[in-house]
């Protein structure tokens, strides 16, 4: 059994948790702060059956978009006129980690 971890920007959210219910895969939402993206991301957390994470991962990946953001005044601490200028950052849709499961019970 797998554990999968997903981080799903909130503009996408509501297809991810859609699409993946009505796979068939349950789920349980966090919200969750990122540090430089402010559009907001929620954390997913899956159970899953080893056999069923690529099924998941193409799921997801369908749901979600990748886009680029224009961002100004990066915070650094180093000083510059560089820093103020606008950065293209790629936000991706979702990120995602698979971690083994030793045991699993509904209690």
């Amino acid at each position: 059994m797998k554990l999968v971890i997903t981080i799903v920007s909130n503009k996408d959210l509501a297809n991810v948790l859609s699409n993946t219910s009505s796979e068939g895969f349950f789920s349980t939402k966090v919200a969750t702060a990122g540090q430089f993206l402010e559009s907001g991301q929620t954390t997913i957390l899956f159970g899953t059956e080893d056999e069923k994470v690529e099924k998941l991962f193409d799921i997801i990946e369908k749901s979600v978009t990748k886009r680029v953001l224009r961002k100004t005044g990066v915070e650094s601490t180093i000083e510059g006129s560089l820093l103020k200028k606008p950065v293209d950052v790629e936000e991706f849709g979702a990120v995602a980690f698979v971690i083994n499961v030793e045991d699993f019970r509904k209690l």
